[in-house]
């Protein structure tokens, strides 16, 4: 055991379909929380270098198509930052609330997403999906996303939550 100084809680956006595909839909800086509440999300996230960041989506990706996973949810990480280094934490088999970040970033409804991926819709024939890699949204021929990333982000969201408490506590 040791201990991760500085460490940061980063997630990485999943969708994975019932015919095999899986997308990584960028991901967000969830470290800053008070009482296992999220405070600040911060999409994409800028602590971590973009090749790593790309490891930790392709790793969120195989995990996805290895267990067979249909839906949207995310694979949370913890990244420290002096040594480049990410270890997994914990996929959460849901679309989290934390969702309008990856949006934001992406272009993509995620809860649309959803609902075309649980009607039996493949990921390739979703046409915000076949945008953001570039393909044409009204064919429907495969995508290797794997192999292909989709295209550079262009955006940067950071979102911030308001919660109420008593200050007496």
């Amino acid at each position: 055991m040791q201990l991760c100084k500085g460490a940061r809680h980063l997630e990485v956006q999943i969708v994975g379909d019932q015919h095999g595909n899986a997308i990584a839909l960028s991901g967000r800086d969830c470290t800053t929380q008070r009482r296992f509440q999220k405070i600040f999300e911060e999409g994409p996230p800028t602590i971590c270098p973009p090749e790593i960041f790309t490891e930790m989506e392709r790793a969120a990706q195989r995990l996805t198509q290895n267990i067979g996973y249909i839906g949207a949810g995310t694979v949370e990480y913890l990244f420290n930052a002096q040594t480049q280094e990410y270890y997994f934490l914990e996929l959460n088999p849901r679309l989290q609330v934390e969702h309008p970040v990856t949006e934001g970033i992406m272009g993509v409804n995620m809860p649309a997403t959803q609902l075309q991926v649980i009607m039996g819709i493949p990921l390739y024939n979703i046409p915000e999906i076949r945008n953001l890699y570039g393909e044409n949204p009204e064919e429907h021929t495969p995508i290797d996303f794997i192999e292909r990333h989709y295209r550079p982000v262009q955006r940067h969201v950071i979102a911030a939550r308001i919660t109420a408490e008593n200050p007496d506590e």
